[in-house]
């Protein structure tokens, strides 16, 4: 399974009327990576392109029958892309292999039924209470500088974050921030709350203290009990049964 991290980007250039075993070659590809369980792939067809063979390939409408260039991508682990490569190779006979290095960000897919079903984990421990303190109207990019920090947070993987709109505050300046009828857009004090692992509350504090001019981190002590859907339980009903 492709996970967050360092990986390969695998195109693949060729011929729509390429065959392989009397099939195009460009589905032969793609059932092939489907087969050896590559995370997925695309298949793009061109407008137009040149090769090796300085023929131009190009779609017009008096040539609707006109074969064009095919592209194929896609991106897996160093150990998966290393399996499929050498029948790749193979596969293509008049075409270009390209492996690139690349870094997954981030890989999310939709639950299927049977895992929307799974039993929950109780999970209990020590854990970190992470408070940032700000202002409504602090920005970041352009954009409010708590939803900034929520994104950030996001990619970091921390476990979850809540953001709190004040109704009334006053900070480090003595200056009064408050909703009024008169004022509704008055710059109101934000509280983020996060909770994680020690070692990920302090890199999640390092990063938000880059962002924030103006405001006040807190870190406090905090234990935590937590359900959590896992595959785990279902394997040790299993073994007891």
């Amino acid at each position: 399974m492709l996970t967050k991290g360092p990986a390969k980007k695998v195109i693949i250039y060729l011929n729509e009327e390429t065959e392989h075993r009397r099939n195009a070659l460009h589905e032969s590809i793609m059932m092939y990576l489907m087969h050896k369980g590559v995370a997925g792939a695309t298949a793009f067809r061109a407008y137009s392109g040149f090769g090796a063979h300085r023929l131009l390939h190009t779609h017009r409408p008096e040539e609707v029958a006109q074969y064009l260039p095919i592209r194929i991508e896609f991106v897996e682990s160093a150990a998966k892309v290393e399996e499929v490569l050498p029948t790749l190779y193979e596969m293509v006979t008049d075409g270009l292999i390209e492996v690139q290095d690349t870094t997954v960000i981030k890989v999310a897919r939709k639950p299927g039924a049977a895992e929307r079903r799974l039993p929950s984990k109780r999970c209990q421990g020590p854990a970190k209470l992470l408070r940032v303190f700000l202002g409504e109207a602090d920005k970041w990019g352009g954009e409010p500088l708590y939803d900034a920090i929520v994104k950030r947070l996001r990619m970091m993987e921390i476990a979850g974050a809540t953001v709190y709109r004040g109704i009334l505050g006053y900070g480090a300046k003595g200056h009064e921030h408050k909703r009024s009828f008169f004022h509704p857009t008055r710059d109101l004090p934000v509280m983020i709350s996060v909770i994680d692992a020690p070692e990920k509350i302090a890199a999640a504090a390092e990063v938000i203290e880059e962002m924030l001019q103006d405001g006040l981190i807190v870190i406090s002590d905090a234990e935590v009990v937590r359900l959590v859907r896992s595959p785990e339980v279902l394997e040790e009903r299993d073994a007891q049964s």
